[in-house]
């Protein structure tokens, strides 16, 4: 046993349960945590400019690779207040990440002491546990068991609110005999894995919606191999996206009202049964239930017991992990596949190849200004297979879930339920910290990217690069779009005269001009047929100076993206014929 500060102790139980990335702000009221992280060394801390932006950026290192938790860390009061929306982004996605504020010493918690705010209670609807420690040997407990909650059941976000007092009292710890606990998982049975397999079987058209449960869970390799074992396609989920590569035969396509493809919402109006893993069943996939159910049988898969039955009730439910679902359900394919016993499917998997070779959107559009979707056929020509991208929310995110391509887990990062304007550009940079060997691609549009765009300057203190595609049409686009309903434009447009910047006439903001201000670096493309040599030109920036790079791409300003009300009726604005070659010229349908 030792004698030390509780903060000593904590830095130490951080260690011991392998979360060693913080991002934050320091503050009067977490300095002595601040000085503990200083005299051991063991956390690696990044300096953010917004504790907003230090949450992002602990969702953003936590998703990025598995049983990563990145630590946000601000000090008492607003830092915490300003941290809510990185918490309730982690909790809506299932994201483990470790808040730790600072608080007014206990003797002054019921006197509205100057920054002191209960925000154990503000932050308790986005966490799975939100606790003022009032007691200084409750301190490694607290921690222990908010490890534990966080890698159990649904995995989510935790608050640790530590007052001034608490954490200068010293306890006796010692860190040897501190254990972490093992997380509950359940994991199904073999039972109900043969009774999964029985409705498929029984079924002609079967799919699989893989959802953001098998990434957490690590389990994609295990998915492919279920997928190919029984013959059966894939609809990954938004948060699922990856968990199958897009080019795999048995990719199917994505569903939905807005980021999904034309081909996926097809075949998933022709499927009879369909097993989720590891997925919500989340409204912007689902569209109405009516159209989304009627004429399947579903089979249910999740690990938290009161997500079976939220939406609409399955025909077989099953409480598990992902990746322990997967290792039963493979185990009684092998079998049934040994004993010849696995229906031949060559015909739906054709039908479901030949959608998805032929029902696409077109992207090759040569006007100037740019049109969006072409800006999204060069980035998948430009970054190829090893890439990462992030991205948040808003037309461009909508556009880049139908036009780009991805190949691998945690590979698509992205906010999917909470959607936070100003999320992608500090989340990319947690992302660069947990991934620095691959290629990191941030997608914004204008109003995302200025939302909390002095973040930028972190990655240019700290040498974190990333690319960060911009395209900017000076519009709110996705609520433009859905103000047609109302017959209105109202309040959503970004444009002014910049008298600084005369070359950014129209569009207002000079992104290049403040991206340069924060040291980093940016190119501007106005020209579709040079978004090839300006993506390589970044490239070689960031490869050069090691900072952010901005690729600003001016945009038309008025697009509208396909999506619609229905899976069985998004509006498509341009598409490609339907005869499985490249139509020169788009189908025109109804705006």
């Amino acid at each position: 046993m030792a004698r030390m500060r509780t903060v000593d102790a904590v830095v130490a139980i951080l260690e011991k349960e392998g979360a060693t990335e913080a991002f934050g702000l320091p503050g009067a009221a977490i300095n002595p945590f601040y000085s503990a992280m200083r005299a051991h060394g063991g956390i690696r801390h990044t300096l953010a400019r917004h504790v907003e932006g230090a949450s992002h950026m602990a969702d953003g290192y936590t998703r990025a690779a598995p049983g990563n938790i990145g630590i946000c860390v601000g000090t008492s009061g607003p830092a915490g207040t300003d941290m809510i929306t990185g918490l309730y982004a982690a909790w809506a996605d299932s994201v483990p990440i470790l808040c730790i504020t600072g608080q007014a010493p206990v003797a002054k918690l019921h006197k509205e002491d100057f920054q002191a705010v209960d925000i154990a209670a503000v932050a308790a609807p986005v966490t799975k546990m939100a606790m003022t420690v009032l007691e200084p040997g409750q301190v490694p407990g607290a921690f222990q068991k908010a490890f534990h909650l966080m890698r159990s059941g649904r995995p989510g976000p935790v608050l640790l609110d530590l007052p001034l007092d608490v954490q200068l009292a010293e306890i006796e710890f010692d860190i040897e005999a501190y254990e972490p606990m093992r997380p509950e998982r359940p994991a199904a049975t073999r039972i109900q894995a043969e009774k999964a397999l029985d409705l498929m079987f029984a079924a002609q058209r079967p799919l699989i919606v893989a959802g953001g449960g098998i990434i957490n869970a690590d389990a994609s390799e295990r998915l492919v191999q279920l997928a190919e074992l029984l013959d059966v396609p894939v609809i990954p989920t938004l948060m699922g996206w990856g968990a199958i590569p897009d080019d795999h035969p048995l990719m199917a396509g994505m569903v939905g009202l807005q980021t999904s493809h034309r081909y996926g919402n097809a075949t998933f109006l022709e499927s009879d049964f369909v097993l989720g893993i590891g997925n919500r069943w989340a409204n912007r996939h689902t569209g109405s239930l009516d159209v989304y159910t009627a004429g399947r049988t579903f089979v249910h898969v999740d690990i938290e017991p009161t997500q079976i039955g939220r939406v609409f009730a399955p025909d077989l439910g099953i409480v598990s992990d992902a990746g322990a679902a997967l290792d039963v359900l493979l185990e009684v394919a092998r079998e049934r596949k040994d004993r010849g016993l696995v229906p031949d499917r060559d015909r739906w998997v054709l039908d479901c190849a030949r959608r998805k070779g032929s029902m696409h959107r077109k992207t090759h559009f040569t006007q100037v200004p740019i049109k969006p979707q072409r800006v999204y056929e060069e980035m998948n020509s430009a970054f190829g297979k090893d890439v990462t991208y992030v991205s948040t929310i808003g037309l461009s995110q909508i556009a880049g879930g139908q036009l780009l391509h991805v190949y691998g887990p945690r590979r698509w990062i992205n906010a999917g339920q909470a959607g936070p304007l100003g999320w992608t550009a500090p989340a990319a940079l947690g992302v660069v910290r947990a991934q620095p060997e691959r290629t990191v691609v941030a997608l914004s549009g204008d109003y995302d990217f200025q939302f909390m765009i002095e973040e930028l300057a972190v990655g240019a203190q700290f040498n974190l690069p990333y690319l960060h595609v911009v395209v900017n049409n000076s519009y709110l686009g996705l609520i433009r779009q859905s103000q047609r309903g109302f017959e209105m434009e109202q309040n959503v447009s970004l444009a002014f005269e910049n008298i600084n910047s005369p070359e950014t006439e129209g569009y207002g903001v000079d992104h290049v001009k403040v991206a340069e201000g924060l040291g980093c670096r940016a190119v501007r493309v106005t020209d579709p047929e040079k978004l090839q040599e300006s993506f390589a030109e970044a490239h070689e920036l960031m490869e050069r100076f090691r900072v952010p790079v901005v690729v600003e791409v001016i945009l038309e300003k008025v697009t509208n993206i396909s999506m619609g009300t229905e899976i069985d009726n998004v509006v498509e604005f341009e598409q490609l014929a339907e005869r499985g070659e490249d139509a020169p010229t788009a189908i025109a349908l109804l705006d």
